[in-house]
């Protein structure tokens, strides 16, 4: 791997939600503090919606770190269900036992009793819906009624529905006129400019140890900016992929050269089928791409990890052979 060969202290741009790793561009700060500062008034529904990969989990996660000690919180993110499942995984994710077959009424009544406690205790209860744009009309209505529950004087929970652009869509429908009307904060991401590029890059790098000169120079940073089109998930699979082939090819500095080897990598063009009928589609920025590692960071052992470089230095040396 290549943290030891340019001094990391931890993998600078893995892919885990950690809230430690977020990057707060301005599109970020103001989105996060206009959460906080909804959930601080109890204005009861918030929504915020992202592109994949601009870091909205993280940002969520973020979100709930800072009411720890002041909130109960729930944070849902398996929604492709009914709302009776629905209910059941909000009831299991704050602790309550429930029997197999309780029905839905009984469910919210042990749920409103969960809210009372927590009110008469002086702590606000959050609850964070992540990807909503996966529930289906029904479920979203079921939410809305979990507002319902209130004491003449505030709020007993503040909602979080996150999700993707296709979220607005939903909302946007007649048939929810009434949820989209209860939601008194709406925010979104957008995706990082240049300038911003760079220092979500020149962050990743800090917070992983790194103490040494540029990195990137500004031609490669300036080509991760158009290929990720500043999704910051696109910009950390760029990075790790430049990293690891810069390692291979022992390059103390990433250039565009590399980053051009990561494009190649990346062309999905090259490996589909000839019976296939769709052509690939965009993974990365403007790129038919496919990352030739996993989500998560891979395991190697020393050993295998050598093999790994090894391979990677003897494809690299075939193609340029047969680009010559």
């Amino acid at each position: 791997m290549f943290l030891q060969f340019y001094g990391f202290r931890e993998q600078p741009f893995g892919v885990t939600p950690d809230p430690r790793h977020l990057y707060l561009s301005p599109a970020h700060r103001e989105a996060l503090a206009s959460l906080y500062y909804g959930i601080q008034a109890e204005r009861g529904f918030m929504a915020l919606i992202a592109k994949p990969g601009m870091g909205k989990t993280t940002l969520l996660f973020e979100l709930l770190q800072r009411f720890q000690s002041t909130a109960r919180t729930a944070f849902i993110f398996q929604t492709q269900c009914n709302s009776r499942e629905f209910m059941r995984f909000l009831l299991a994710e704050i602790g309550c036992e429930m029997s197999p077959d309780q029905d839905l009424v009984s469910m919210h009544r042990e749920f409103n009793q969960c809210l009372l406690q927590e009110a008469r205790a002086g702590r606000r209860f959050i609850v964070v819906v992540d990807e909503a744009q996966n529930c289906d009309p029904s479920v979203l209505e079921t939410i809305r009624l979990l507002s319902d529950f209130e004491t003449p004087r505030a709020k007993l929970m503040q909602i979080v529905l996150a999700g993707q652009p296709e979220l607005a869509d939903k909302l946007a429908r007649p048939s929810l006129g009434q949820l989209r009307q209860r939601i008194s904060v709406l925010t979104r991401l957008e995706p990082l400019p240049l300038a911003e590029v760079e220092r979500f890059i020149d962050y990743r790098l800090r917070i992983a140890g790194y103490t040494g000169g540029p990195l990137f120079t500004a031609s490669a940073r300036k080509m991760i900016a158009e290929m990720s089109e500043g999704i910051p998930r696109n910009i950390n699979n760029l990075c790790f992929n430049a990293l690891s082939i810069g390692c291979a090819l022992q390059h103390r500095t990433i250039d565009v050269e590399v980053l051009r080897e990561v494009g190649v990598d990346f062309d999905l063009s090259r490996l589909v089928t000839e019976h296939s009928q769709s052509p690939a589609q965009p993974l990365v920025g403007g790129t038919s791409a496919v990352s030739f590692v996993g989500k998560e960071d891979p395991m190697l052992s020393p050993a295998d990890a050598v093999a790994y470089m090894r391979e990677i230095v003897q494809v690299l040396s075939k193609r340029r052979r047969l680009d010559n």
